[in-house]
């Protein structure tokens, strides 16, 4: 398939909570720069990427809007509204992407250590089978509980994988499956499960445990010693 013009979508509507502080998690300062701008820094470097959208929250649109036009200024940027969830958020950012996108890649907004080789394999399987997501094998063994924390199945671990991000997929593909997700008021666990919905075919690609989401404090604390560590 030939290269195809990449839109980004990074969902930055979240809180803080998790981490304890009032700040966003992509707002916190990682190294000199914003979490959010390390993620972004690392798109910055792929080729055919030609929109970028941010959904985020009224009180960042300025600082966000700024962040951009100085990582980007050649490429077409956009912030829109954050939702009530996630997938709120994406959903308004795609409304953005134009009829020249191709592929459209969902990142997380707080996996600031993704490598540029990691997205542009991720792109390659995209581009050729529809959708592609960055995952890890599972290394712990996996329990399904029941309602009262009994135990009901244990799931073989060498077919499990962890998700990450980016998730890329054809644009009419992902278009197709955020329009069936809303006619039918359903809520999946990330892009590609909405995907899997209309049938969409997506294959993984395995990634690294450095991609990993700040979600704790200790996310956070992890993150700063490979920041000191020039991961970034």
């Amino acid at each position: 398939m030939d290269k195809q013009q990449l839109a980004l979508i990074i969902p930055a509507a979240g809180s803080g909570e998790r981490l304890g502080g009032d700040v966003p998690k992509p707002y916190l300062e990682l190294a000199g720069k914003t979490i959010l701008e390390h993620s972004l820094l690392k798109f910055k470097q792929v080729s055919g990427l030609g929109e970028v959208i941010v959904s985020t929250s009224a009180k960042y649109v300025t600082q966000t809007e700024e962040m951009l036009a100085t990582i980007f200024p050649d490429v077409s940027c956009f912030v829109v509204k954050g939702g009530k969830e996630r997938q709120d958020s994406i959903r308004n950012a795609l409304e953005k992407i134009s009829g020249k996108t191709g592929l459209v890649a969902v990142h997380d907004a707080v996996r600031p250590f993704i490598t540029v080789q990691d997205i542009e394999k991720c792109v390659e399987k995209a581009s050729l089978w529809g959708g592609a997501v960055l995952a890890i094998k599972a290394k712990d063994t996996i329990k399904i509980s029941g309602t009262d924390m009994e135990i009901v199945q244990t799931p073989d671990r060498k077919n499990l994988w962890h998700a990450q991000t980016p998730q890329i997929f054809w644009a009419a593909l992902i278009r197709e499956a955020y329009d069936y997700a809303e006619k039918y008021n359903i809520y999946g666990s990330d892009d590609s499960s909405l995907v899997e919905q209309v049938g969409g075919k997506v294959v993984l690609v395995q990634g690294s445990d450095i991609n990993f989401k700040i979600t704790y404090p200790l996310d956070l604390k992890i993150a700063e010693y490979l920041a000191k560590s020039e991961k970034l």
